[in-house]
């Protein structure tokens, strides 16, 4: 039976682990490959000279620490089988039909530790194009996560499936957007996966591991102890990614620095309008959204949680209004909103935990508060049961909600508001659907 389990830490780095995947283990000096559980039953019969050679060649402890030591580890690789061993895969008939591949959800409500599985996910909801999540932990042939079937064609990286999409399906979060701005977009969207990326996964992944280690949705006797292995994994392949590609040649203090300073650079560019390129969506929205959720809701206590929450409150607005667009399912407590500087933590609140949804059509599950002002403009067939697209309701959010936005976000402020709106909460339930096979949960695009 085939298994295998994914460790990502970063887009480029990716070790797959798994019976028919042979790693270059080199220990002592040996070239030799073999797979990992070949490797972990064989560990035991290796002799590295020194110890045995103590204990003479005919001692009896050199047998017993051969059978005990053989035992013992070929135990915890039947369990360490159980518990990653993926479920056989199903068929998946991609026609017409978009296919998301991603890391299982984490464990505090928030849909994904990976900026970019958030990225993508968001981006088909903005254009609210139904999809299939797919937990089932597969990287692609690049090995790379998120990636898209659609029509029996795999893509894969972020920046590959907006465009396969567009060409396509005929749709484009950008096209109302000048030449100028859509090259001001792509600077910006290289400034933050290619930079803002490597310090926020230094805070996850290194800086802040144990906490990080929490959100892993692992279950099992061993549950803690992989928790742990592959928390660690990952930050080891986060410091070699990030030494490689320059920025993790500096300081923690000089890294924190580069963070702060993208941040402000984004919190300059968004200023006081609703998304970064104006009154409408484009892609760059999806794009730092994945990244700025991360600092928002899975990095508590931590300096870019203080930065956006405290100082860049029209960060932390924008990052509200998209969760609220977007993912009505996706619940947040009004403290967890706001950085409490005589706390340890601003999370003591856990939000809701998140249901792993299967298909999805966010016409058939939120009821856009901005439906009442309609664009025109419709370039693609809108969801089944809908007489109404994301392209026909795409307009300002009203003054009172962001009103109501700034007074949650910022509670000791005295604002002048109309009576509050409730905020809808849609019956969801009707579309669960998992594939599940616990995925890893770092990232790669």
């Amino acid at each position: 039976m085939h298994w295998a389990a994914g460790f990502a830490s970063s887009r480029p780095c990716v070790v797959e682990l798994g019976r028919n995947h042979s790693l270059p283990l080199g220990l002592c000096g040996s070239e030799q490959q073999q797979s990992l559980y070949g490797y972990i039953i064989a560990f035991p019969l290796q002799d590295y000279g020194g110890i045995m050679s103590a204990l003479g060649s005919e001692s009896w402890w050199k047998k017993t620490l051969y059978i005990t030591g053989g035992a013992l580890l070929a135990a915890a690789a039947y369990l360490l089988h159980e518990l990653l061993a993926i479920r056989k895969e199903q068929e998946l008939d991609s026609k017409d039909a978009i296919i998301l591949h991603q890391f299982s959800r984490p464990k505090n409500g928030v849909p994904s530790l990976s900026p970019f599985c958030l990225k993508i996910e968001t981006y088909l909801r903005m254009l609210d194009l139904p999809y299939q999540n797919y937990f089932d932990g597969k990287l692609s042939p690049q090995g790379k996560m998120p990636w898209i079937e659609y029509n029996h064609e795999q893509v894969s990286g972020s920046e590959f499936i907006v465009d396969f999409l567009e060409e396509k399906l005929g749709v484009n979060l950008n096209k109302n957007l000048t030449p100028q701005e859509i090259a001001v977009s792509r600077a910006v969207t290289k400034m933050v996966e290619e930079h803002l990326y490597w310090t926020i996964a230094y805070c996850q992944w290194v800086d802040n591991v144990e906490e990080t280690q929490k959100l892993l949705a692992m279950n099992g006797p061993l549950s803690d102890t992989l928790k742990w292995l592959l928390s660690h994994l990952t930050g080891s392949m986060v410091r070699r990614e990030m030494y490689g590609h320059g920025i993790g040649r500096f300081s923690k203090e000089e890294v924190y620095t580069l963070m702060e300073k993208d941040m402000r650079t984004l919190a300059t560019l968004l200023g006081d309008k609703k998304y970064f390129m104006g009154s409408k969506m484009s892609t760059l929205d999806a794009t730092v959204f994945g990244h700025l959720a991360q600092a928002m809701w899975t990095l508590p206590g931590t300096r870019p949680e203080q930065l956006i929450k405290g100082e860049l409150i029209n960060l932390a607005m924008f990052c509200e209004r998209m969760r609220r667009k977007f993912w009505p399912e996706w619940f947040v407590e009004v403290e967890d909103l706001y950085y409490d500087g005589d706390s340890e933590s601003s999370s003591s609140s856990s939000p809701a935990g998140l249901l792993d949804f299967g298909l999805f059509s966010r016409t058939d599950t939120l009821d856009d508060s901005d439906s009442g002002s309609q664009s025109t403009r419709q370039t693609h067939t809108p969801s089944p049961k809908s007489d109404h697209s994301l392209f026909d309701s795409d307009v300002g959010t009203c003054s009172e909600n962001d009103i109501q936005l700034k007074e949650e976000i910022m509670p000791d402020l005295e604002i002048q508001k109309s009576p509050a709106q409730k905020l809808h909460k849609p019956n969801i339930g009707s579309h669960e659907k998992r594939s599940d096979g616990g995925g890893s949960v770092a990232d790669v695009t």
